[in-house]
C-alpha cells in the first residue's frame, strides 16, 4: 500500500499572523511575555505541548483563532511583543559597537552534536547541548556573526521512564518535524538542498533544515532521505544512538557534511570552532577544499586551516573523549587519507599523541589542527594540559597552549519571570534582563537594593511551583505505574514549601556520585528529620542508556522514597529535561554538587540556581573552583589527596553532613519576627552579586570573540599565498635542519657572591646547522624544578645573537635575579617560522643537553 501524506498549516486571521513568525523562530524561548502570550490563549494545550509554538498553533481550532483576533487586550500584548521582536532583530548590539577593523566578512561556524535551544526541539541531552545551546542565543543577543551547525535527529534523546522497581528504561518518542521549528533549506532552482557525503565505499546524501534562534542560525543535516540505503536513513535517528560504526558515520556527516552543507548554500565561514571533538573531521574537509581551491598541499592547506580553527574540550578524562578502532577509521576515511594526499600511517599520526596507542582519537586531531584550544574553566585547563601535554613533547606542561574559558549561562533562558522582573526593576532600571548589560557587575550590585520581603516573597512562590511541579510529575507517574488511590493521594503531598530544599539535578555518571548522600543514613535521618529545622531533597536526572552504573545510583535514590524515615522528603522525579531544570533551578534553596574533582569539567547547573537567588554546597570543581570557598556558600573540600576511594567518599560525604547540620539549617531556619531569614537573604544577594555578571554565556562568548574569533579572523585575511608559502617554506627548513640544532651554556663561574639586584651576564652558544639566527628564537628560561624534575619557567627572557664563532652564534641576555636563594635557569632554542597563532605548533624546541 502507498501512502501519501500533506501538511495542513493553521489559518491564522491577519492581526495575528506574527504568531506564525514568532512559532518559527526560537527567540520566544528566552522571552517571558512572548511565552506568556501563547500560555494565554490556552494554558492546558501549552503545556502539552512542551513549549512548542508550531504544534500548538497548529492543535487550536479555528474558532480560538478568530476570538483571539477580537480580544483587544490580547492584540495589544502581542503587538508588544511584536515591537520587541523586530526592535531585537534589526537594532545593533554589543558586537556592532565593538567588532575591530577588517571584519566586514566576519563569520563564525559552530559545530556541535547537540543543542539545547528549547524543549520543542528535541535534539538535546544533556550539559554539551546546553552549553551550545546558550552559546548560539548569547551569540544573538550579542549581535555576533555566528552560525550553527548540528544534526536533525528523527527521534529525541532518551526519555527516562521508571518501572515499578525505579529502574530507568527508555522511551525515543519520534519528532514530528511538519509541527518543529525547522524550515527546510532549498538551492536555487527551489529543490530541497542535499549534498553528497562519502562514506567508506559509498556515497550518502544529508538534507539541511534551519532553524533561526534570534538573529542568527542554526543548521541541521538529516539523513534520512529515500535516495539513502536504511543503514545510511538511521545514522541521524537519534542522538549518539547505535553501535560504534553508527557513532563514526554521525560524526563524518557533521564535519564533513556539515562543511560540504555550507559550501552549497554560499556561507562562507572565516572562523571554525568545534564545540567537543564530535566534528573533528570538518578539518579534513576544509583541508581537502582548500588544496584543490589552491593547489596546495596538505601542509600549506594545514597553516590556513589550524590558524582559522578554535577547538573546545569537555572531557577531563582520557576515556571520555572519542577513540576509534583503526579498521573502522580505515574503512571510512582511507578516500579522505587519499584526497589529503597522504598515506596511511601519517593519517592515522593525525589522531594520535602517542603512536604505541593504536586507537584513533578526536581529540587529538582537533588539537593537532587547530591553533586556538581551550578546557571550559581554569582548573579543567590545567587539567587538559596534563592530559594532552605528549602533543608538545620536552615543553613544560605549564606552557602546552591549551588554555580555558570557564563555561556560562544564557541567564534569560534560565531565570524566572519573577526573578526577572525584580532584577530588571533594581539592577537594571526598567531594561528586561534579555537586554540588559548583565556582565556589568556594577548594575547587579542594585540587588541589595531588593527588599529583603520581596526576594523572599519570590524566592517562596519559586518554591511553591517547584513543589506543585514534583508532586504532578509523581502522580502522572504512579497513574501510569497502576499504584492505588492511596499510594496517589500521598504523592499529591510530597515536599513542603515552608521546609529547607537542596536540589540536585544532573547527568547520572558516577563521577557526580549522586549517592554521596546516602553514606550514612542514621545521619541523613537525623538530619532530614529534625524536627526543629528538617531537610528535603530533590533528585533529577538521567543515565545513559549504557551506564547500568548510573542506573543503579537511580534506582537506590528512588527506592528511599518508600522508607518511612524519607517518604516524601527524599524525591527522585522521573524525566529529567530543560523544563523540569528550570522549575528546580529556580526553586530549591540550596544547589547540591559533589564530583569527584576533578572530573567536572565545568558544569553549569549551579550557575543557574545562583542567578535564581539559591545558595551553593559544592566540592571545589569545575566552575565553582573560581568561586569558592567564599563567605555566601559552602565548598566542600579541596585538592586533597586520599589513599582510598572509599576514604575519600567518607570524608567528604561526612563535610556535607555537618555543612548541612551545623550551618546551612541553622542559618535558613534563623527568623525575625516577621519570619524572614535575613543573613540567608544576604547571602542570596551576595551569591547573585559575585555570580551572575561573571558565569554567564554573554562573558563567555565576547571572551571567545576576544581571544580566538577576531585573532583567527584577522588570520584567515592575512593568509596569502605568499605567506603561505613562506611559512610552509619555514616550516619545512626546520624540520629538516632540527637535528643539527644545538645549545651550549658557556657563562663564565661567577667571581663573586650573587645579591638581589646584580646583574649576571648569561651567554650560550647554539649551532644551527645551515638555519639562520632569524629562523629561531633562543631563549633564558628562569624558574623552579617540579616534582617530575623538570624546569618549570617562571620568566622567560629573549637572548640576543650577539657573535659567531666559526659554525656556531654566541647569545647573551641580562638577568637580575629578584630573590634570594637558589635560582634555577636553563637554555632553549624554538624555531621562528614566522608570525602564527601558536608557536609551540608543531613544535621545534630544543633544551640545553
Amino acid at each position: 500500500m502507498k501512502i501519501h501524506s500533506f501538511s495542513v498549516q493553521p489559518n491564522l486571521p491577519e492581526n495575528i499572523k506574527f504568531l506564525e513568525e514568532l512559532a518559527d523562530n526560537m527567540w520566544f524561548t528566552w522571552n517571558w511575555q512572548a511565552i506568556l502570550l501563547f500560555f494565554k490563549i490556552d494554558e492546558k494545550l501549552w503545556n502539552k505541548s512542551r513549549r512548542n509554538p508550531k504544534w500548538f498553533l497548529g492543535m487550536l481550532s479555528q474558532k480560538r483563532l478568530e476570538e483571539i483576533s477580537k480580544d483587544e487586550q490580547f492584540l495589544q500584548e502581542l503587538n508588544k511583543v511584536k515591537e520587541s521582536f523586530y526592535a531585537y532583530k534589526n537594532s545593533p548590539a554589543w558586537y556592532q559597537n565593538n567588532k575591530k577593523e577588517g571584519e566586514e566578512n566576519f563569520l563564525t561556524a559552530y559545530f556541535s552534536m547537540e543543542y539545547g535551544i528549547g524543549e520543542g526541539l528535541p535534539i538535546y541531552s544533556g550539559g554539551l547541548g546546553m552549553l551550545a545551546g546558550d552559546h548560539i542565543k548569547s551569540s544573538s543577543d550579542l549581535g555576533l556573526p555566528l552560525i550553527g551547525v548540528g544534526l536533525f535527529y528523527q527521534r529525541g534523546y532518551v526519555k527516562q521512564v521508571l518501572n515499578r522497581d525505579n529502574w530507568q528504561n527508555e522511551e525515543y518518542p519520534e519528532n514530528d518535524w511538519a509541527h518543529m521549528p525547522v524550515e527546510r533549506v532549498k538551492d536555487a532552482n527551489g529543490h530541497v538542498l542535499k549534498v553528497p557525503v562519502n562514506l567508506g565505499k559509498d556515497v550518502v546524501y544529508a538534507a539541511v533544515w534551519e532553524v533561526s534562534v534570534g538573529r542568527t542560525k542554526l543548521y541541521l543535516l538529516d539523513t534520512n532521505l529515500q535516495e539513502n540505503a536504511p543503514e545510511y536513513r538511521v545514522i541521524t535517528e537519534r542522538l549518539y544512538g547505535g553501535d560504534r560504526e553508527n557513532r563514526i558515520r554521525q560524526e563524518v556527516i557533521l564535519g564533513i557534511g556539515g562543511v560540504k552543507a555550507l559550501k552549497a548554500m554560499g556561507i562562507t565561514p572565516t572562523v571554525f570552532h568545534i564545540n567537543e571533538g564530535h566534528s573533528a573531521f570538518l578539518l579534513l574537509q576544509r583541508s581537502i577544499d582548500i588544496m584543490q581551491e589552491k593547489n596546495y598541499n596538505f601542509k600549506q592547506a594545514w597553516e590556513i586551516v589550524w590558524g582559522t580553527s578554535v577547538f573546545t574540550t569537555h572531557t577531563p578524562v582520557i576515556a571520555g573523549n572519542e577513540y576509534f578502532d583503526p579498521a573502522l577509521v580505515r574503512k571510512y576515511m582511507e578516500g579522505y587519507a587519499s584526497l589529503l594526499g597522504l598515506n596511511w600511517d601519517d593519517f592515522m599520526a593525525l589522531g594520535k599523541d602517542d603512536m604505541s596507542n593504536p586507537m584513533y582519537c578526536l581529540t587529538v586531531l582537533a588539537i593537532k589542527l587547530c591553533s586556538h584550544l581551550n578546557g571550559v574553566s581554569a582548573l579543567h585547563g590545567k587539567v587538559s594540559r596534563e592530559m594532552w601535554y605528549k602533543i608538545w613533547p620536552e615543553l613544560p606542561i605549564e606552557e602546552v597552549p591549551i588554555t580555558s574559558i570557564t563555561n556560562g549561562i544564557h541567564s534569560s533562558s534560565w531565570i524566572s519571570h519573577e526573578h526577572g522582573e525584580l532584577y530588571t526593576k533594581y539592577c537594571f532600571n526598567g531594561t528586561d534582563i534579555a537586554n540588559a548589560e548583565i556582565t556589568n557587575a556594577e548594575l547587579w550590585k542594585g540587588v541589595d537594593n531588593i527588599p529583603n520581603e520581596e526576594f523572599w516573597a519570590v524566592h517562596n512562590i519559586r518554591k511553591e511551583k517547584l513543589v506543585e511541579t514534583a508532586r504532578s510529575r509523581m502522580v502522572h507517574q504512579y497513574k501510569r505505574l497502576g499504584y492505588d488511590t492511596t499510594i496517589i493521594n500521598k504523592a499529591k503531598k510530597v515536599l513542603k514549601p515552608e521546609v529547607l530544599t537542596i536540589g540536585f539535578a544532573r547527568r547520572f555518571a558516577t563521577y557526580k556520585r549522586a549517592n554521596l548522600l546516602f553514606k550514612n543514613l542514621e545521619r541523613l535521618d537525623r538530619i532530614i528529620n529534625n524536627p526543629k529545622q528538617p531537610v528535603q531533597f530533590v533528585f533529577a536526572g538521567k543515565a545513559h542508556p549504557a551506564d547500568t552504573a548510573g542506573k543503579e545510583f537511580i534506582k537506590y535514590i528512588a527506592n528511599l522514597q518508600s522508607d518511612p524515615r524519607f517518604a516524601g522528603k527524599v524525591l527522585f522525579v522521573e524525566d529529567y529535561n530543560m523544563n523540569l531544570a528550570r522549575y528546580m533551578v529556580q526553586g530549591v534553596d540550596v544547589w547540591l554538587n559533589n564530583p569527584i574533582r576533578p572530573l567536572e569539567a565545568s558544569g553549569t547547573s549551579g550557575m543557574k540556581a545562583c542567578l535564581n537567588g539559591a545558595l551553593t554546597l559544592s566540592v571545589l570543581d569545575g566552575w565553582w573552583d573560581e568561586v569558592g570557598p567564599c563567605d555566601f556558600s559552602w565548598s566542600v573540600g579541596g585538592n586533597d589527596h586520599y589513599p582510598t576511594e572509599d576514604e575519600r567518599d567518607l570524608v567528604e560525604s561526612e563535610s556535607i553532613y555537618n555543612f548541612i547540620e551545623q550551618e546551612i539549617a541553622p542559618l535558613y531556619y534563623n527568623r525575625n519576627e516577621a519570619g524572614i531569614p535575613e543573613k540567608w537573604i544576604g547571602n542570596m544577594k551576595a551569591s547573585v552579586k559575585a555570580i551572575a555578571p561573571v558565569f554567564n554565556t554573554h562573558r563567555m562568548v565576547e571572551e571567545y570573540y576576544e581571544k580566538f574569533y577576531s585573532k583567527a579572523h584577522a588570520y584567515h585575511n592575512q593568509l596569502n599565498d605568499e605567506k603561505v608559502k613562506s611559512l610552509w617554506t619555514n616550516r619545512t627548513n626546520a624540520a629538516t635542519n632540527w637535528y643539527r640544532v644545538s645549545i651550549t651554556d658557556i657563562t663564565p663561574n661567577p667571581t663573586e657572591e650573587t645579591k638581589i639586584g646584580d646583574s649576571l651576564l648569561f651567554r650560550a652558544r647554539v649551532s644551527l646547522g645551515s638555519l639562520l639566527p632569524e629562523n629561531v628564537t633562543v631563549e633564558f628560561v628562569e624558574g623552579s624544578i617540579s616534582t617530575s624534575g623538570s624546569l618549570i619557567p617562571e620568566m622567560l627572557i629573549p637572548m640576543t645573537n650577539v657573535s659567531r664563532e666559526g659554525d656556531a652564534y654566541v647569545y647573551e641576555v641580562t638577568f637580575k635575579p629578584q630573590s634570594s636563594g637558589r635560582q634555577e635557569y636553563a637554555f632553549r632554542v624554538i624555531a621562528n617560522v614566522g608570525e602564527t597563532p601558536d608557536r609551540f605548533t608543531p613544535l621545534y624546541l630544543r633544551w640545553e643537553n
